[in-house]
């Protein structure tokens, strides 16, 4: 995560600062983990699916393309996830659909 967040903010512009929400995954509140100047980490609060929009795009791609399948290897399980990652880089609408939820269009007008 440390190393993710140095490279991340040598992207940002001069004056830029960035906001990143996370979830509750350890590795993003270690206590030891140095987080750049130019960078604003914002925790979700526990238990709120509604607030994680990955939650959501995960339950999509589960439910549509990876659940309730038996594959015959690991290259397989790897083909089926990429290529249900594909088809939902390429449909757009729904990932709008997904993850915009009204709260952000009000955070981002």
């Amino acid at each position: 995560m440390a190393l993710f967040l140095d490279e991340f903010a040598k992207t940002l512009a001069p004056g830029d600062h960035a906001v990143m929400v996370l979830d509750g995954a350890g590795w993003h509140g270690s206590s030891q983990l140095k987080v750049p100047d130019n960078i604003t980490l914002v925790p979700l609060p526990p238990y709120s699916p509604e607030c994680n929009l990955v939650e959501r795009i995960w339950l999509y791609l589960r439910e549509k393309f990876l659940s309730l399948q038996v594959w015959a290897d690991h290259d397989a399980i790897m083909q089926a996830c990429c290529d249900a990652w594909n088809a939902l880089a390429e449909d757009i609408g729904r990932i709008k659909s997904l993850a915009f939820y009204p709260w952000i269009k009000k955070v981002i007008s």
